[in-house]
């Protein structure tokens, strides 16, 4: 397909093509945004400006007012909203420049990678969580407010309430346990830092349901949207009908993997955590982490997972705090021994061998010191 004939079948129709002046400017102005916000990941001001100036601007109409900005990779394009004010680039017009900087092809020019987005031998995964950190990133390169909103009886907090708000709060859940640069690093150079580093802070099959879900979470707000636009064409009271109940039924996915999504988040990352806490300072770091992760929870009416999990693992910190209260720091060879303390104390044949063990870690000690002298 051309690109007119997919630029037709987008409903984009082109008004006019800007000029090296007018695009000079959006450049100058998209690449000290990116650089002033990312400094930390080396781009160069000079080099990126030169990059977008290249690309070819245009003024077009678009097929609803959502949609301000779009980038085409195959004849490297960005098409403005006429509703855009050129002047005052959205979050949608740094998104779309980010989409270009992310670009990985091969030789013949076929797009491979867009960042998290992985598209080689047709794997095709990853495109929400990449659509998510772009936005997160325009959000942050344009200041955009932090806000508080509800979306299919859910409320949440993101830099980003009108676009792609579910993925942006499930994506700020995940670099909670990463930080920011694994992901941003991965967003500008298509590479796995960011789905490395998270695997490490829970393990692959958590990354890939992840993944998964929030692909599978925009593919049903798609679907929404279609069903919303011919509720609003409709007037057959029986085709009203069942495209409400469509709705209502896309809603409820929606509304279930979002939960879902954030619950094997929480689960497996701080499970993961508190098997790493090793003595009384990561106990606190533990407890002042699991604490604070609140502010960042989607909530909806009836939802007590986080609070259940937080009670449960109170008291499996509690369990390890006695522990190395006990026995001293967490190393390799008593590993075995702080799952036993966790018993509850019922038998005398229980603290026999607890003394056994605590002898056995004395024994063990004195070999290490030995070995290490």
């Amino acid at each position: 397909m051309n690109i007119n004939a997919t630029l037709k079948k987008e409903g984009i129709n082109v008004i006019k093509k800007l000029d090296t002046l007018e695009i000079n400017k959006i450049a100058s102005n998209i690449s000290e945004k990116i650089c002033n916000t990312f400094p930390e990941h080396n781009i160069k001001k000079s080099e990126l400006f030169i990059a977008i100036s290249r690309l070819n601007m245009y003024i077009a109409e678009m097929p609803n007012d959502t949609i301000l900005a779009k980038y085409f990779y195959k004849n490297n394009s960005i098409y403005f909203s006429q509703n855009m004010d050129l002047n005052d680039l959205n979050t949608l017009a740094v998104h779309e420049c980010i989409h270009f900087m992310q670009e990985l092809k091969n030789r013949k020019g076929k797009l491979l990678r867009l960042g998290l987005y992985n598209m080689e031998n047709n794997i095709n995964t990853g495109l929400a969580i990449n659509e998510a950190s772009v936005q997160l990133m325009a959000s942050l390169a344009t200041n955009s407010k932090v806000d508080t909103v509800k979306y299919y009886n859910m409320e949440l907090t993101t830099e980003s309430p009108d676009y792609y708000p579910l993925q942006t709060t499930l994506l700020n859940e995940m670099i909670y346990f990463t930080g920011s640069y694994p992901l941003f690093h991965s967003t500008l150079f298509s590479n796995d830092v960011f789905k490395n580093t998270f695997i490490a802070k829970s393990s692959v099959n958590t990354y890939n349901k992840i993944e998964y879900n929030l692909d599978l979470i925009l593919l049903y707000e798609e679907k929404l949207s279609e069903e919303t636009y011919r509720l609003s064409i409709s007037s057959n009271t029986k085709n009203i009908k069942k495209i409400c109940s469509k709705i209502d039924a896309l809603k409820q996915i929606i509304f279930e993997k979002t939960l879902e999504t954030q619950n094997i988040i929480i689960y497996n990352c701080f499970n993961n955590e508190f098997d790493s806490i090793k003595n009384l300072e990561d106990v606190k770091k533990f407890q002042y982490r699991i604490y604070n992760f609140k502010k960042l929870i989607i909530n909806t009416e009836n939802y007590n997972y986080y609070n259940e999990f937080y009670r449960d693992m109170m008291n499996k910190l509690d369990e390890k705090r006695e522990f190395i209260k006990t026995y001293g720091n967490i190393s390799e060879f008593n590993n075995s021994l702080q799952e036993l303390a966790s018993i509850r104390e019922q038998s005398y044949g229980f603290k026999f061998f607890k003394k056994l063990f605590t002898k056995y870690k004395l024994i063990i000690e004195d070999k290490l010191r030995a070995k290490n002298f």
